[in-house]
């Protein structure tokens, strides 16, 4: 059952349409993912899901609720994670947790939130002094307090070293168990195989793709690749007129053999004929990020890269 309908959403500012007729349905408790490259719409799309924007143009439905005619009823059922969040720079952990559980009949344990998002020891610290690492973290407890039935987050291991991104990514993956879907915002292609369920692949405020991450990969190649360090030197021409091969690049003393179907048995059967030995093999699948190039014919630009001490 799908839990969030949206149809030909438009958000313009002046001339430049932000969001163009973007349509995309949410299934009860899985993890949908929006991926794209910073300025691609993301943000203001779901911005749009939960009211906090009003489109242009389009219908938008999150519960059977109009997110702008519904609002204060949509508020006890969706929690959101904000890119960028911010408190008073004096206002105490534990101070803001109370306040966001006030807003709410039946809130969660906020010491038990933020025990498992690693923020118990600072339960007493004011938000100025914590890193930007740990005022995610506690954005995310924020959007987690009143147990809503949706919860929308944006970019929210931007800043997170890689340990605490990982264990973010288990927290998602716990609250999912719980029923509550997800509408995962990101521009980290690990984070969106990792946790997704479904991906749209957003660029320039239009969808280019939905699917699963596997089923987005297999669309768009099945391409593969290997590497490997030959025992001797050869001429590229013994692996470029077999059938499976359509590349044969050198970097360095690394050869890099792109292909379809049954690369690997043809090369090291190839190799082996002429006495070669492949030391050093990798295989290389497509990628997430080959299917975005493929889709788009770019690269996604991470824009931020930084993993600031959490």
């Amino acid at each position: 059952m799908a839990v969030i309908e949206v149809n030909d959403l438009e958000k313009r500012y002046g001339d430049t349409a932000v969001v163009d007729g973007v349509s995309l349905s949410v299934e009860e408790n899985e993890i949908f993912g929006i991926l794209g490259p910073n300025g691609a719409g993301k943000t203001t799309t779901v911005e749009c899901i939960a009211g906090l924007r009003k489109q242009n143009a389009g219908t938008i439905r999150v519960l059977d609720l109009d997110p702008q005619s519904d609002t204060r009823a949509l508020r006890f059922q969706l929690g959101m994670q904000l890119q960028h969040s911010e408190l008073p720079e004096k206002m105490r952990v534990h101070e803001a947790m109370t306040m966001f559980a006030s807003f709410y009949p039946d809130p969660a344990d906020g010491d038990r939130l933020l025990d498992d998002l690693g923020l118990l020891d600072k339960r007493k610290t004011a938000f100025g002094k914590l890193s930007g690492g740990q005022q995610q973290r506690l954005s995310i407890a924020l959007a987690l307090i009143g147990k809503p039935k949706i919860a929308i987050l944006d970019e929210l291991t931007t800043g997170l070293d890689p340990a605490a991104r990982r264990a973010t990514w288990k927290l998602v993956e716990d609250v999912r168990s719980t029923g509550v879907t997800i509408v995962l915002v990101t521009h980290f292609m690990e984070e969106a195989e990792r946790l997704c369920d479904r991906l749209a692949l957003i660029d320039r405020g239009k969808i280019v793709a939905l699917d699963s991450p596997a089923g987005l990969i297999e669309a768009v190649t099945d391409s593969q690749k290997m590497r490997f360090r030959p025992s001797v030197d050869f001429d590229d021409r013994i692996l470029k007129d077999l059938d499976d091969v359509t590349d044969v690049t050198r970097q360095g003393s690394q050869v890099i053999v792109t292909g379809t179907g049954n690369l690997v048995q043809s090369v090291s059967a190839r190799l082996a004929s002429h006495d070669i030995v492949a030391s050093d093999l990798r295989i290389d699948q497509a990628s997430l990020e080959d299917a975005f190039v493929s889709l788009t014919g770019r690269e996604i630009k991470l824009g931020d890269h930084s993993e600031s001490a959490a």
